[in-house]
């Protein structure tokens, strides 16, 4: 005779649980026809019963009342399939597993993330958080967050808020100087260091020299043509139609925000952004600003010391951000993507970086990042500060060529879910040489 199985049984049981606790937190569930090799349904996220078509793919494991393995009253493990993991790893959808048991009527949940290996086949469970009910909500609306994209998000069931954009709109100089020149770049910073007072906020290219400051009342006159100095208006130049010249203008700017906050900030060529100097080795720093309610400040510079020799210093944390200067309609904008720098002393770069890195980003969540875009807007809109000059003389006071306005804020219809903000863990590759245009010193 023909018999129905009990694990046949109990995967169907666990099959209609799972969709009928879907349902009940407010998702659709689709369940796959009888010819499933590993996803037993689709999940769809609902906002207030309207759908998003943001879907997530879901494997259901049911269980009579068998415990877990290394089951206690905090959590347990589960070892994945390695089968379902190749099948898991090509799928468009971010793909979840349900462990269901009928003895407790429980339901816990996990992401299966997209670089989990063989090697990597066991999921931890926690029974305080990994619960599957409405309060893992945010968690799986953020599983349909593309990691890769601009801002897009999935928003959760919750009330709306202020978002900071990371964008400082620059109020340019009205005028700026185009001079011909006999000299390249590298040549040109070759003069300009045999002068013995140099200066970069400039640039050059096809013979042609840009710069926010007039060349004939500073050193860069020895790299012009004096005779061939005219001044241009700056919105001439700033928004013109050709992606070299605009791409030339970016750079112009970078050199000149370089320039201007040369006291305040080093250049770090390899990783392409802006730190906190130190002023003295293994010396903390701190800048006091204005925030958005209250006086603040920030501790911009941090030393660590050595955990087994605490007379010494084991590493030095910079406050940091890698700008990027874009021109929409006919604002110029930077840029701030804050983020840290680490050197062994102040000055010399730390040899392994990554892992620092990787463990102060953990710790940062929405509201440090918001409050670092402000800290940096304050710092690079201070008006008016004499700057310190190379090789540690002062400049005569010189007012700042570029002002930048408070970054944008606008309102979302919901709550971002703190944990779309993640991004998953991948090899940093090296972009340090990729889209360069200019000579970088």
């Amino acid at each position: 005779m023909k018999k129905i199985t009990d694990n046949q049984l109990i995967g169907e049981l666990g099959e209609a649980a799972v969709r009928a606790r879907f349902l009940s937190m407010g998702f659709q569930f689709d369940p796959r026809s009888r010819l499933e090799a590993g996803i037993d349904g689709i999940a769809e996220i609902m906002i207030d019963g309207e759908p998003t078509a943001k879907m997530i793919a879901v494997q259901v494991k049911s269980t009579r009342g068998e415990t877990y393995t290394g089951e206690d009253v905090n959590g347990f493990t589960y070892l994945l399939k390695s089968k379902d993991l190749e099948y898991w790893k090509s799928s468009n959808l971010p793909v979840i597993i349900v462990l269901y048991r009928q003895n407790d009527d429980s339901f816990y949940w996990a992401s299966v993330p997209d670089h989990t290996t063989v090697e990597q086949r066991k999921l931890s469970f926690s029974k305080a958080r990994d619960v599957l009910d409405r309060k893992s909500v945010d968690r799986l609306g953020q599983l349909t967050v593309p990691k890769n994209g601009f801002g897009y998000y999935v928003p959760p069931l919750g009330d709306g808020e202020t978002a900071l954009l990371n964008m400082l709109p620059i109020t340019l100089p009205k005028e700026m100087f185009v001079a011909s020149t006999p000299y390249e770049s590298k040549r040109a910073i070759t003069v300009l260091f045999d002068q013995g007072e140099p200066r970069f906020d400039w640039v050059i290219k096809n013979g042609t020299f840009w710069s926010f400051h007039d060349p004939r009342d500073s050193v860069t006159a020895a790299i012009v043509d004096l005779d061939q100095v005219e001044a241009f208006e700056t919105q001439l130049l700033a928004f013109h139609e050709d992606i070299d010249e605009q791409n030339n203008f970016a750079y112009l700017l970078r050199q000149t925000l370089r320039h201007q906050m040369r006291a305040e900030l080093d250049w770090d060529k390899e990783n392409r952004l802006f730190f906190c100097r130190a002023v003295e080795e293994n010396q903390p720093k701190r800048f006091h600003y204005q925030s958005s309610k209250n006086r603040t400040h920030a501790d911009v510079i941090m030393a660590y010391k050595n955990a087994r020799e605490p007379e010494k210093t084991s590493y030095v944390r910079h406050h940091a951000f890698i700008p990027k200067f874009e021109c929409m309609m006919d604002q110029w904008f930077l840029m701030v993507s804050p983020t840290y720098h680490f050197t062994t002393n102040g000055f010399r770069r730390h040899s392994y970086p990554h892992a620092l890195l990787s463990g102060k980003k953990r710790m940062d969540n929405n509201a440090s990042l918001r409050g670092q875009v402000i800290m940096w807007h304050r710092m690079l809109s201070e008006p008016d500060q004499a700057r310190s000059g190379l090789f540690g003389q002062q400049d005569e006071h010189e007012a700042p060529a570029l002002h930048f306005a408070e970054p944008p804020e606008i309102e979302l219809p919901t709550t971002v879910p703190e944990d779309a903000w993640e991004k998953p863990k991948t090899k940093p590759e090296d972009t340090s040489n990729q889209g360069l245009l200019f000579d970088e010193t």
